[in-house]
């Protein structure tokens, strides 16, 4: 969930892509080419999102990236600081980067805007994918992601009701000022709205990797929530420790960084009373 405000402390590069405009430093551009270096050799036994995750392993933690004050909804490119979003958008844009055999900046520009915009497409405020059910159906039709279906013994459904944005446009400083803006989300809402979707509850997310055959190292874990009008309130990496259980690899507002969480998801979970299981989601390449 992303509640817009982020201003960058170094001067921004702008540069066309699509007709769009692209945020970024020089330092950015720099470690994204970096990276993509270091994808083209990485090993094969090892998923790319999580591969690129530990990259950016203990990065700091920065709510609400996304949006420069003042300007048009353009692709913002932050890879200085990241939050539970934008470490799984960036991570899947560049590992479908490498897994296009690519090192080209351009072409993770590309992922990374198919990946974070209603079709693939910046049409404004409006187009971005602020819940991450929006994202999911929206990554789904370009062929980008896969919702995995847990088996209805561990699992139960869910109907989407999305109303947060709309009913708390003072979080949102647009969305506070522009009347417009908040009418476009609300219709957004409803339109992702209504969708039944089956998740794992946190009781069951401590099972062994048998019981939880369905969730694969390196797939996406959206947290679900039951607070009124959310789908997701966290996203991470699933990853299988030496333990045998599962684990989350993710931007933690806690630790203050991107790290490999040292406590079982179930343990952290239980720590979350608004947090209600997990839905899968996993890359397509």
């Amino acid at each position: 969930m992303r509640i817009l405000f982020f201003l960058l402390s170094v001067v921004c590069c702008l540069l066309p892509v699509n007709a769009q405009s692209v945020s970024y430093t020089k330092d950015d551009s720099l470690r994204v080419v970096e990276l993509l270096g270091k994808g083209s050799k990485a090993p094969v036994n090892e998923p790319l999102t999580i591969f690129y995750a530990k990259q950016l392993m203990n990065l700091p933690y920065v709510a609400h990236t996304l949006e420069i004050k003042a300007m048009e909804e353009h692709l913002a490119i932050n890879l200085q600081s990241l939050d539970c979003t934008t470490l799984v958008e960036n991570c899947c844009a560049l590992a479908l980067t490498t897994s296009h055999g690519s090192k080209s900046w351009k072409d993770y520009l590309s992922w990374l805007q198919k990946l974070r915009y209603d079709n693939g497409k910046i049409d404004g405020y409006k187009s971005r994918n602020h819940y991450f059910s929006q994202w999911i159906q929206s990554g789904t039709k370009l062929g980008l992601v896969k919702e995995i279906v847990p088996p209805t013994s561990i699992s139960v459904p869910m109907k989407l009701s999305l109303t947060y944005m709309s009913e708390h446009p003072d979080s949102y400083p647009l969305l506070k000022v522009n009347m417009e803006e908040r009418r476009l989300i609300a219709e957004m809402e409803k339109r992702v709205s209504g969708a039944t979707i089956r998740y794992i509850p946190k009781e069951r997310v401590g099972g062994s990797k048998k019981i939880l055959n369905c969730v694969k190292d390196g797939d996406i874990i959206a947290i679900t929530t039951n607070k009124k009008g959310l789908d997701v309130s966290h996203v991470g990496f699933a990853v299988w420790g030496k333990d045998g259980k599962l684990h989350l690899l993710n931007a933690s507002s806690i630790h203050k960084k991107v790290v490999l969480e040292p406590m079982t998801l179930y343990q952290y979970m239980q720590k979350h009373p608004s947090q209600t299981g997990i839905r899968i989601i996993r890359l397509q390449k």
